[in-house]
């Protein structure tokens, strides 16, 4: 097994996770200039968290978001400070858009689907831990 690890001070990791995030009532407001503009303020609120972006594309009414990250970060407080800081920033700098499609000042469904990834497959991890025993 080879994995892309990252180093911290006292440990070495490799965090993958896939993130998805959908507009209140599926609302299909995730196009161009506004699609781009969300991309943009993802990646400064991961640079706020130390997390990197590896790969994220919006689909009409949600944005998929591939990102690493550090054990220290705090995954919830990451994906809130997210849907906080770009809902205000889109709302602000898009305001026709949430005239006409999303009123009541909300831009993302209050839920989310967060899922870790892997480099290796569990059943490999799985028979790589059993065979530890055997030696």
């Amino acid at each position: 097994m080879e994995y892309k690890l990252d180093k911290g001070c006292h440990s070495v990791y490799s965090l993958q996770f896939h993130l998805v995030l959908v507009v209140k009532y599926r609302k299909k407001v995730l196009i161009g200039k506004l699609a781009e503009r969300l991309k943009e303020i993802v990646v400064e609120v991961a640079e706020h968290f130390g997390i990197e972006i590896i790969e994220q594309e919006t689909d009409k009414d949600h944005i998929h978001i591939l990102f690493s990250s550090r054990p220290t970060v705090m995954l919830s407080r990451f994906v809130n400070s997210l849907k906080s800081v770009t809902s205000r920033k889109l709302r602000r700098e898009f305001p026709e858009v949430m005239r006409k499609e999303l009123w009541g000042g909300k831009f993302w469904s209050p839920s989310y689907f967060i899922a870790t990834t892997g480099q290796v497959k569990l059943e490999d991890i799985k028979r790589y831990v059993q065979s530890q025993g055997r030696k």
